[in-house]
């Protein structure tokens, strides 16, 4: 049996689903490159019908992204399959992937659609798509709830067919792992030309078992796992793709299995998603979480010192975390700004180097030590939308008698618009000032605060939320300050709101369909 197992990486599709993480097609194509980097097998780019932002963002990738598969999603419809082959027909490894629904519920309360009707569409979907390339995958919807004689009739149909890959997906998280095992068994005992594709699971989180089933698979000869990066996905989530691969690298007596992953990208690549999504990872999460290596009992310290292996199964650098770190000062120089980013795997060209340093000054003329943390934060703090308008100047006051107020001046290309405003704290007073400079005034659905790294002078990054009419925005801001860091944030956020009314505005469309707010 191949002991190798296949990682497709969800996390720009299913991942994205994960309310409030929305991306822009810059910022999906940042991910893909790490990914790329983290050398995943599949990434799943998009679902390109379902929007044209989507539909750019997966051609972007296709064109960029040459080692992994490109794979697009698609309903059975033909228009889908064409739409997912547009999207990924320049990839140098494309894959369409379609799916279906398999259990009774999906099929008689959803789709209102017979059994026999379902198979038909299911065949006819992987011929078609097989129209346009080789390799094409088929997902049973929502499988863990399905029949199983049904099921074993439409893969051993979808294999006839053409399909190369069949997914069995646990859609709402509802099996358990000695069960979803036998279910894997069953399929690979019963179905006659199973030999002929490989099986894929892919498993949601909704009863905290998507990891243990997918293992639990992996040991029944499923040889491909679907999973994201910190397990971000609806609901509850997916499977975490980083725990998913620890577990087969730190336990090969249980898993004797092997992946092609990088796992010295694997902090970088979470760090990124976390960042560019919005979504904090928490402090406790497995294997990435900031205190996966942090002890704190006096016993625990006491055995990593004389032997990290007492209390710590997973050494923090194959991960690509730093368990110790040099401290760099505002007078440590290019040189060794230089060395650190490149002992963390970041390779920049002089220019690029200089702007870099130029920001990571100006932070360290607000912190007396810089970690590595802040120099990841520095990296992946890019904004892909060209600023209408800039913070140029920001003075708050607060306290316990005193009416919160804000100062705020911006710039808009030469000129300097400033406000006044009070509110009910200074963050709110600055908000106020900025919609009366804009003229208008986003809600606030959310807001998210969290250090990026650890002392009284930790670099703060907010992420907040913002909506207006139909759009929903996400902006990001980070500084020393935590209320300069929520201006930019906000600020952030309004810029992208122009851009994308910007958008509308010029008419942009197409197949008559206006570009859903999401994929921005």
């Amino acid at each position: 049996m191949n002991d190798r197992i296949f990682i497709f990486d969800s996390t720009l599709r299913d991942g994205e689903q994960t309310p409030g993480a929305k991306l822009n097609t810059q910022e999906k194509l940042q991910i893909a490159l790490q990914l790329e980097r983290l050398n995943v097998d599949i990434i799943e780019a998009g679902f390109p019908i379902s929007s044209p932002g989507d539909l750019k963002a997966v051609q972007q990738i296709s064109r960029e992204v040459r080692k992994p598969v490109i794979t697009a999603l698609a309903r059975t419809k033909n228009e889908d399959i064409a739409c997912a082959w547009d999207a990924i027909k320049e990839a140098e490894k494309p894959r369409i992937h379609v799916f279906l629904a398999a259990s009774d519920i999906h099929m008689e309360k959803k789709l209102r659609k017979s059994p026999e009707v379902c198979l038909e569409e299911a065949v006819t979907a992987v011929k078609y798509a097989k129209s346009f390339t080789a390799d094409v995958e088929y997902s049973l919807e929502d499988a863990t709830r399905a029949r199983l004689d049904y099921m074993i009739k439409v893969i051993e149909a979808v294999i006839d067919a053409g399909a190369t890959v069949v997914n069995i997906p646990d859609t709402v998280g509802y099996t358990t792992p000695d069960e979803f095992g036998m279910l894997i068994k069953s399929i690979r005992t019963q179905v006659p030309n199973i030999d002929r594709v490989i099986l894929s699971v892919h498993c949601h989180n909704d009863l905290g078992l998507a990891v243990s089933n997918s293992l639990s698979a992996v040991t029944q000869g499923a040889r491909q796992i679907e999973c994201n990066i910190n397990g971000i996905g609806e609901r509850a989530g997916n499977a975490a793709l980083e725990e998913i691969v620890m577990n087969m690298k730190t336990r090969p007596d249980r898993y004797p299995y092997y992946t092609e992953v990088n796992t010295r990208e694997i902090y970088r690549t979470s760090r990124l998603v976390s960042k560019l999504t919005g979504i904090p990872i928490p402090i406790n999460k497995a294997v990435i979480g900031v205190n996966a290596f942090a002890h704190s009992s006096g016993i625990h310290q006491d055995g990593v010192l004389k032997d990290k292996s007492t209390y710590e199964i997973i050494n923090a650098e194959t991960i690509g975390g730093q368990a110790a770190q040099m401290i760099l000062t505002a007078r440590s120089g290019r040189h060794a700004v230089r060395h650190h980013l490149e002992a963390m795997n970041y390779q920049l060209e002089n220019g690029e180097f200089e702007t870099f340093y130029q920001r990571f000054l100006e932070l360290a003329d607000k912190k007396k030590e810089i970690y590595n943390e802040d120099l990841e934060a520095l990296m992946i703090d890019v904004s892909y939308t060209e600023p209408i308008y800039e913070l140029d100047y920001l003075q708050t006051t607060s306290g316990t008698k005193t009416i919160p107020a804000a100062v705020v001046r911006l710039r808009k290309d030469d000129q300097k618009l400033q406000e006044v405003s009070s509110g009910a704290g200074p963050i709110d007073a600055a908000y106020n000032a900025v919609d009366k400079i804009i003229g208008f005034n986003p809600r606030l659905e959310s807001f998210n605060i969290r250090g990026v790294t650890h002392g009284r002078d930790a670099l703060g990054e907010v992420s907040i939320k913002l909506t207006y009419e139909d759009k929903n925005i996400i902006g990001r801001g980070m500084s020393t300050d935590i209320v300069e860091a929520s201006v930019k944030a906000y600020l952030d956020g309004i810029n992208k709101l122009f851009k994308i009314q910007s958008y509308l505005q010029n008419g942009n469309h197409q197949n008559g369909r206006t570009e859903k707010i999401e994929s921005l």
